[in-house]
C-alpha cells in the first residue's frame, strides 16, 4: 500500500490554478480585485496571459507582493510568440523572474506554412530555452486545435515534441486536443515527463455547447487524464480554463473549481 499512499499524497499536493483568460473581462476592470477574488475561491496559483507584458517593473513587483500576501503562486505565463523573439526575450525573462515563474509558455504559434514551418517553431522554442534556462526559467508551448490536426498525415504537435529539447514543457490544452479528434491520455503517455501542466478546459460536441460547458459537463475523461498526468506525465500544477459559460466569469471559475475538487479523488 505504501507506493499508492505516496502517490496519493503527491497527487493531493498538486496545486490547481486558474488561467486568468477565464476572467479576462473582470481582470481588465479590476486587476488586483480579480486576483484577490480568485485566491479567495481557493485557487492555489494563477497564470497571467499576454497583457502582463505591458506592466512596468514596479507594477510587476506589486503583483508579486500581492500573490505572496494571498499565498498563491504564478508558475507560468502565457505569451505571444513575439515575446520570446530575440528583441523581447530579455524583458520577458525579467518580468517572469519577478513574478516567481518557472515556465514561459508560448500561447500559440502564428506559423501556418506546413510541416517545415512547425520545425521552425521548434527551433525558436529551443533558442528561447537556451536564453531562459541560465536564469532558471524554462520554455513551454501550449496547443490549440491546429497542433493536433493532421497535416500530410502528421500532427504538428508531434513535430514540436520530437524537435524540441526535453526541457521544453508541452502544456496540454485538453479541450482543444479532444475537439481535434486526439486522445489526451494517449498523448500524455507518449510524452512522459513533458506534460508539466495542463489546461483543464472542457468541451462538448453537442450543438451550441462546445467550450461553454463547465468542468465535468463535457466529454473529457478526467479521471483517466489525471491518472496519466500524475503517473507518467510529470504534472506539477493544473490550470482550469473556461472561455465563457452561462454564468458570470467569476461564478464560472468558482463552479469549475468546485467540480474539479469533487472529481479529482486521486
Amino acid at each position: 500500500m505504501l507506493p499508492f499512499a505516496l502517490r496519493a499524497n503527491a497527487a493531493a499536493q498538486i496545486p490547481v490554478g486558474l488561467e486568468l483568460y477565464s476572467v479576462r473581462n473582470a481582470l481588465k476592470q479590476d486587476l488586483t480585485g480579480t486576483v484577490r477574488a480568485v485566491a479567495a475561491m481557493g485557487y492555489q496559483c494563477v497564470e497571467f496571459y499576454a497583457p502582463y507584458f505591458e506592466w512596468t517593473e514596479s507594477q510587476t513587483k506589486d503583483m508579486k507582493k500581492l500573490l505572496d500576501d494571498l499565498g498563491i503562486r504564478c508558475y507560468s505565463t502565457h505569451n505571444d510568440s513575439s515575446y520570446l523573439a530575440p528583441d523581447k526575450i530579455s524583458r520577458t525573462r525579467d518580468l517572469n523572474l519577478i513574478l516567481g515563474c518557472k515556465y514561459v509558455v508560448i500561447a500559440s504559434s502564428h506559423e501556418k506554412s506546413g510541416l517545415d514551418g512547425w520545425k521552425t517553431v521548434a527551433d525558436s522554442l529551443n533558442l528561447a530555452a537556451e536564453k531562459l534556462e541560465p536564469s532558471g526559467l524554462k520554455a513551454g508551448y501550449h496547443n490549440h486545435q491546429t497542433e493536433f490536426t493532421r497535416d500530410a498525415g502528421v500532427r504538428p504537435i508531434e513535430i514540436l515534441a520530437k524537435n524540441t529539447k526535453p526541457s521544453v514543457m508541452l502544456q496540454l490544452d485538453v479541450g482543444t486536443c479532444i475537439e481535434a479528434g486526439s486522445d489526451p491520455v494517449a498523448w500524455i503517455r507518449a510524452n512522459p515527463g513533458r506534460i508539466k501542466s495542463l489546461h483543464l478546459k472542457e468541451w462538448s460536441p453537442e450543438a451550441g455547447k462546445g467550450y461553454s460547458v463547465l468542468f465535468g459537463e463535457g466529454v473529457a475523461k478526467w479521471n483517466a487524464i489525471f491518472e496519466a498526468a500524475e503517473s507518467v506525465g510529470g504534472v506539477e500544477y493544473y490550470l482550469i480554463e473556461q472561455e465563457g459559460s452561462r454564468f458570470s466569469e467569476l461564478d464560472t471559475a468558482k463552479k469549475c473549481l468546485d467540480a474539479f475538487r469533487s472529481t479529482h479523488h486521486r
